[in-house]
């Protein structure tokens, strides 16, 4: 690595703080032929070293190829409304897909209902659910801190719902529909009551980087994608874009919005369902079923299955307020309050829980190789 390279890598950080790049440049040419490249902002850098791992989590997506489940049914002496699959995109989805379970639930004119599960689709399915004035018991085996959408790193990003060969033009735009509608829920939400904050998100790779396909189609949400170049960011990579959605802190925002449904009367239950005959014998006329991936075994969907995701948690840097994205390998960097989420991975078909010591290794190597030779300030 030659003197110069060291010089934009370890002192950028620095120097951008300062405002000093170009001084510095001009001091070391005497004639500049071209305006310097200035730091498009200023970085805070994450400090991946292995004494500063808390731990590694794991969490199973519930992913359908054709998309997730939103539609009622009769079953028994029950009306059924299902809301589940969304795959990577439970957290993101979450308050769409519930809006459009309610209104699929309001002509049946019941006025209490039961909701399965208390991850982030089942929280937000029984707060619309009170805010239409139904009387709302929650059912489920799990509670937060305890849930699969506890381990969501939190990024704003509808992605991994889907296979794109899999599915109908009609289902892509109630999918575009969903994450509408779940924006402007968030949006309202933004604040440390819930921790939704608004956080840039840089995408590396080759040059040209390409970008997800849905931020093009949600130009509403993400806006225009900026390309940036090296020297505008300190990170060695050819090639970086960046987008600005909202980050959410899964462990803030999943305690107060069960604070609010607790401290709008509603129930929550702790109980495991094994079988249809077990949920018939509850007492609310309606079901909304948030289940995710026990929709397999419960309401035996066989074309639910895993992605299994996992992550290496960094002791907390308040300082980091950005997401970092690495389109070649997959990896990526999310800030919360109570670490740093490296990820990740996505394993199809498997159900463990355990984390895998390979995948371990894939994401501490490539992050480490990423944040090398910068220094943290």
């Amino acid at each position: 690595m030659s003197d110069g390279n060291l010089f934009s890598r370890r002192e950028f950080v620095r120097i951008a703080g300062l405002g000093l790049l170009s001084a510095a440049a001009g001091a070391c040419a005497p004639k500049v032929t071209k305006p310097p490249v200035r730091p498009y902002r200023y970085f805070p850098l994450v400090n991946v070293s292995e004494d500063r791992v808390i731990r590694q989590a794991v969490g199973l997506r519930p992913y359908r190829p054709s998309g997730f489940v939103v539609r009622r049914e009769r079953i028994g002496t029950k009306d059924v409304v299902h809301n589940y699959g969304h795959g990577g995109g439970g957290l993101t989805l979450s308050w769409g897909t519930s809006h459009i379970a309610v209104k699929e639930a309001a002509p049946l004119g019941h006025r209490s209902c039961a909701v399965l599960g208390c991850g982030a689709v089942g929280l937000s399915a029984a707060r619309l659910l009170q805010m239409e004035g139904y009387a709302v018991t929650i059912y489920a085996k799990d509670l937060p801190p305890h849930t699969t959408s506890n381990v969501a790193a939190g990024q704003w990003s509808p992605f991994t719902v889907f296979d794109e060969e899999m599915i109908t033009p009609a289902f892509y735009q109630e999918f575009l529909r969903a994450a509408r509608l779940s924006f402007g829920y968030y949006r309202n939400m933004i604040g440390s009551k819930y921790g939704v904050r608004v956080a840039e998100n840089f995408y590396f790779g080759n040059d040209p980087v390409t970008l997800p396909s849905v931020i093009h189609d949600l130009p509403e949400i993400y806006g225009k994608p900026k390309t940036l170049v090296p020297g505008e960011y300190p990170f060695d990579e050819p090639s970086c874009k960046t987008v600005k959605t909202m980050l959410i802190d899964t462990p803030v925002y999943l305690n107060a919005v069960m604070a609010d449904f607790r401290e709008a009367g509603g129930r929550i239950i702790v109980r495991d369902f094994r079988d249809i005959a077990e949920l018939m014998s509850l007492p609310e006329p309606l079901i909304m079923n948030c289940t995710g991936l026990g929709s397999y075994f419960l309401f035996k969907d066989r074309e639910l299955e895993p992605i299994k995701g996992q992550l290496t948690v960094l002791l907390p840097q308040p300082e980091i307020d950005y997401i970092t994205l690495m389109r070649r390998d997959g990896l990526y960097m999310i800030p919360r309050s109570d670490g740093i989420m490296l990820g990740g991975s996505h394993q199809y078909g498997d159900w463990t829980l355990s984390p895998d010591p390979v995948v371990t290794e894939h994401i501490f190597t490539g992050q480490s190789r990423f944040w090398k030779d910068l220094p943290v300030v």
